[in-house]
């Protein structure tokens, strides 16, 4: 009898995939259902699912990455290797979140300099230059400093070993199989507007996202390529920017999220000066990552 890919991980673990499994698999089918028994018109549809039966433990992983979601950990987490003394952090408007950014950053063994360039660039801001911890993305769920969708955040939630996951289990918010009960969804969910609750799980999601990417043999050499890759994480999900550092985005995928960032419009315009949707997709991230992910401007002179 051939042993399950299953069998060495702990228990909750176990049950996590299996539930993201089967929630990954209904997923599937629905889509499919709406468009009329095929999956092809779908973005993120993968192409290499299994057939039948439950996904294949690297399948799963994969399928988890492509739908934004946190990678489950398969091993214990090893404690964070200290972080390298770097100058006071120098935040302008901010500065009251310079402690919350170093606690976060101790946690993690991140540089809290990367973690507020994450920050500056997915937060909207005040007039006076503040983050402001409330913003949303009107076209979406996206919400708070981090611009955490909603799906994203409750995954961190249900995360065992994450600073959201412990807040969560204190607050009597977790049933007994670690799922997050109907009635506190929306206490959890609100709490993305708190800054300091943002900063820690925008660190935790950093680590796990390093760790995964290290895994696949992207290991950023100095810090600045470090919080180019944390933030391509954050900004595109796991799934997604593994194909954009490796053979690169599909052609729908880049019109997709090009839209989504710059508008139908916009993209339209970029593409047809670009000549396709990836290279228009790419030109502007990039040049958006080169411009605002700078974590030495952060620090004090």
């Amino acid at each position: 009898m051939s042993t399950s890919p299953l069998a060495p991980l702990p228990p909750s673990v176990r049950a996590d995939l299996l539930y993201r499994a089967a929630r990954f698999e209904l997923d599937n089918r629905l889509w499919q259902a709406a468009l009329g028994g095929t999956d092809r018109a779908r973005p993120d549809a993968l192409t290499d699912r299994p057939t039948g039966g439950l996904l294949r433990l690297d399948t799963l992983i994969e399928a988890l990455a492509a739908e934004d979601r946190l990678q489950p950990t398969l091993s214990p987490d090893t404690p964070p290797p200290p972080s390298a003394p770097s100058a006071p952090l120098s935040l302008g408007a901010n500065q009251h979140l310079a402690p919350a950014l170093e606690r976060a950053a101790a946690r993690t063994g991140l540089q809290p300099e990367v973690l507020a360039s994450i920050v500056d660039a997915e937060s909207a801001r005040r007039p006076d230059g503040s983050w402001n911890p409330a913003s949303r993305n009107p076209r979406s769920s996206a919400t708070g400093l981090g611009q955490f969708l909603s799906g994203t955040w409750i995954d961190e939630a249900r995360r065992p070993g994450s600073w959201l996951n412990a807040t969560a289990e204190a607050r009597g918010w977790l049933a007994s199989d670690g799922s997050i009960r109907p009635e506190a969804r929306s206490a959890l969910l609100a709490l993305r507007t708190d800054p300091a609750a943002s900063i820690e799980v925008i660190a935790d999601h950093a680590a796990a996202n390093l760790r995964t990417l290290r895994a696949r043999g992207i290991a950023p050499s100095d810090e600045a390529g470090t919080a180019r890759a944390a933030y391509l994480a954050h900004h595109l999900g796991l799934g997604d920017t593994l194909r954009y550092l490796g053979a690169g985005l599909g052609e729908q995928r880049a019109g997709h999220l090009l839209a989504a960032q710059v508008g139908g419009a916009a993209a339209e315009r970029r593409i047809a000066a670009a000549g396709n949707a990836v290279s228009a997709h790419r030109a502007w991230l990039d040049t958006y990552v080169d411009k605002r992910i700078q974590p030495a401007r952060f620090l004090s002179a």
